[in-house]
């Protein structure tokens, strides 16, 4: 437990080191020299939202918890929970052809903890999607955590594991999954450092950690955020703490099968940075985070990656943090916090312009904000804690 608990403050110092920029100062330059990110734009005409209910499963009431969703072989999916009045939760799941009308997805738990579960995560591949699930429990109240790949008939069906595979004494972190032409990927991070869970089918998944790239080094400790599909194989993104630091940099690792991993640094110029979000766009992959005391996004290609656009910042000393990014047709929308939650679209991850939200978006620590995007359509789910809601929009041509 002593190990774990200064592995996670690690990792909170990551996400928490900023400082404030005053209102009329620009965003602060890229890292590794070059010209200054381009300025913010002004917000843009609203977008048409539109809002939709998800419905509890039949026989069961509760407040619903979104928590992620997912556009996958033309139907919409959100998965999460729901939470009685009691606090007790059981896993959700809905889909829709138009992210409008929505329907509960039968679960099967196999587990205790299973039929517990919040599903926190979802990804797509080959036309069916897989999630993560938790839920606290146990001597130490650790989290229980639970794979879910979707069925023939559509049902989601739990995967149990093993505790220490997610679990055990190394345990940090379990966050994002994301399906690719290889199989499903779990990015997540363990005592070791950075980690990924590997997976054909997501009834199997096999644990890479302690490997050199993503594990502590001389170089520092890293710490895994997000991951991508690539073609050239997988991609991770996230930060590393250098040894005698307070403020972190921006790192990447890539990988062809995901037992071999290559860590990249994109910055050390002692500005604390990290990459907290990543998405393909087209041929391109944007990576959003941390820069400075607002937002940053980095590009990478063929070329290599290069810092983008700079937008946001940070008002009384709260730390940016980025609550979901989605890619559509013509860029990327991002939530993020700075003080205040916005929305920000991308054509090209250099210049980036607010958008307004359907509802004020919540930035507490426990709040969820995500997206997900399909061509000109962009979904937006909200909980605040008192009941989350679901609302869609198309993107305007241009």
């Amino acid at each position: 437990m002593p190990v774990r608990r200064a592995i996670v403050a690690l990792g909170l110092l990551a996400g928490l080191v900023s400082g404030c920029v005053p209102d009329g100062r620009s965003s602060p330059s890229p890292p590794g020299g070059g010209s200054p990110p381009r300025a913010e734009s002004a917000p843009a005409a609203p977008l048409d939202w539109r809002p939709s209910n998800l419905p509890p499963p039949p026989a069961s009431a509760g407040r619903v918890m979104p928590r992620d969703a997912v556009a996958c072989a033309g139907r919409w999916y959100v998965v999460g929970a729901l939470a009685d009045p009691a606090g007790a939760t059981r896993p959700a799941a809905w889909s829709s052809p138009d992210a409008s009308t929505w329907t509960p997805l039968r679960l099967t738990a196999r587990s205790p903890y299973g039929a517990e579960n919040v599903l926190a995560a979802v990804g797509c591949r080959g036309g069916r999607i897989a999630a993560v699930g938790a839920k606290s429990g146990g001597v130490h109240g650790n989290p229980r955590v639970s794979g879910w790949r979707q069925a023939a008939d559509g049902s989601l069906v739990e995967v149990p594991a093993e505790f220490e595979l997610f679990g055990g004494p190394d345990a940090v972190n379990v966050g994002r999954i994301v399906g690719g032409p290889r199989g499903w990927l779990i990015a997540g991070n363990r005592a070791t450092g950075a980690a990924a869970w590997l997976s054909p089918d997501a009834t199997d998944f096999r644990l890479v950690s302690g490997v050199p790239g993503l594990a502590v080094d001389g170089a520092g400790r890293p710490w895994a955020a997000d991951a991508a599909a690539v073609p050239q194989g997988w991609l991770l993104v996230g930060s590393v703490l250098p040894a005698g630091r307070a403020d972190v940099d921006p790192a990447v690792w890539t990988s062809a099968d995901g037992r071999g991993w290559r860590r990249q640094v994109l910055s050390t110029d002692g500005v604390p940075e990290d990459l907290q979000r990543v998405v393909p766009v087209g041929e391109r992959v944007v990576a959003v985070g941390r820069r400075g005391a607002g937002f940053g996004s980095w590009v990478g290609g063929a070329g290599g990656w290069r810092a983008a656009g700079g937008f946001g910042r940070a008002t009384g000393g709260a730390p940016p943090r980025v609550l979901g990014l989605a890619a559509v047709a013509g860029g990327a929308l991002v939530a993020g916090s700075d003080g205040a939650a916005s929305l920000w679209f991308t054509t090209d991850g250099d210049d980036w312009s607010g958008r307004r939200a359907p509802v004020a978006l919540p930035a507490g620590a426990d709040a969820t904000v995500a997206l997900a995007g399909a061509g000109d359509r962009v979904l937006l789910l909200v909980d605040g804690g008192a009941g989350g809601g679901v609302w869609t929009a198309r993107l305007p041509a241009g």
